[in-house]
């Protein structure tokens, strides 16, 4: 599924074109992929309504991508043929403690070609094994969704006997809630969603409380997670935080549907008494790395509703329109 051109995505949109392309050849220090699964991820909404572009079309996006090694370039030495890996957002970058910000950082499905295919070609540096618990289909979200949220969860600064607060409850949030009830088993997590149906799943998943996005946790929280779009969840969830609390937004572009609900910050409720503001920015190979054993050793169980790969625009859509329960995924 091809992206030939910068769209809105509405009702009817059908932004992606199926087509055939040629099949790519693995590079020096590259692996192909014959692709079984790849996740629906709300960054292709930015990349294709234009808020992060890609550099150059047409492109195949899709970063959550599960895939068997299938053929080996010239060097590669890490994987065999018939290996099981994971690609993330991070196709490559300079192999630095802080390649996410690096200038050299390139990103899968929106820099080069990604998932919605039968084949893609990365760096085996920047692969990853899938631990067997998991089916192709359970493992895509874990690569995007799950290893940012585990890069949020850490950037939060969050510990036991804490109040952690996550604001939207989709693809990455409902796996940053199991992971932190089994690393911080004392820990109350605090729900924010605007709809009954994700505050029930949030509960169902072991929250302490869930509620609108208006309102007020019962305890002061140390910390939030936002993963939405848009601005209204990170302005309420401010008011949430305890003295020296922390918002972390979890989010590559933000949409400008509601940037005026920023008006509504107040220095002295919102921002005073040494609350922090940190922006989670992209996911780096190594947390990737440590989080998928982690998951498997949880064991996180994705929430995922299946796609067949010419039902993406479908996929998109729904994403678009907020119907989400868990994570999508593509069956290639």
């Amino acid at each position: 599924m091809v992206l030939k051109k910068l769209a809105s995505i509405g009702r009817d949109s059908e932004p992606l074109e199926l087509c055939e392309i040629s099949t790519p050849r693995p590079g020096t220090g590259e692996v192909r992929l014959r692709v079984r699964a790849c996740g629906v991820c709300h960054t292709e909404l930015d990349e294709i309504e234009g808020r992060t572009p890609p550099p150059n079309l047409p492109v195949v996006p899709g970063h959550e991508v599960v895939g068997v090694v299938d053929e080996l370039g010239e060097n590669a030495s890490r994987f065999n043929i018939g290996d099981r890996l994971g690609v993330g957002w991070i196709y490559r970058s300079s192999g630095s403690p802080r390649e996410n910000i690096d200038d050299e950082f390139v990103a899968t499905g929106r820099d080069v070609n990604g998932g919605y295919a039968e084949y893609m070609v990365v760096p085996e540096m920047y692969a990853h094994p899938i631990p067997e618990q998991f089916s192709d289909e359970q493992a895509a979200p874990l690569l995007c969704a799950g290893g940012v949220g585990y890069r949020a969860l850490k950037l939060s600064g969050i510990g036991n006997h804490q109040q952690l607060g996550l604001t939207g409850f989709g693809g990455s949030a409902h796996l940053v809630l199991q992971l932190a009830k089994h690393l911080y088993p004392d820990t109350g997590i605090h729900v924010f969603a605007r709809d009954e149906a994700s505050r029930e799943f949030a509960v169902s998943l072991g929250a302490t409380w869930a509620g609108g996005t208006t309102d007020r946790a019962p305890v002061p929280l140390d910390a939030v997670i936002d993963t939405t779009p848009v601005w209204k969840p990170i302005v309420e969830a401010l008011l949430n935080l305890r003295p020296g609390g922390r918002l972390v937004i979890n989010a590559i572009r933000k949409e400008d549907v509601d940037k005026d609900y920023l008006a509504h910050i107040k220095y002295d409720t919102h921002l005073w008494m040494e609350k922090e503001i940190k922006t989670v920015a992209n996911v780096t190979a190594g947390d990737i790395a440590e989080f998928l054993p982690l998951a498997a050793e949880v064991p996180i169980r994705p929430e995922v509703q299946v796609y067949d790969l010419e039902d993406a625009n479908s996929a998109l859509r729904e994403l678009k329109a907020g119907k989400i329960r868990g994570a999508k995924v593509l069956k290639i």
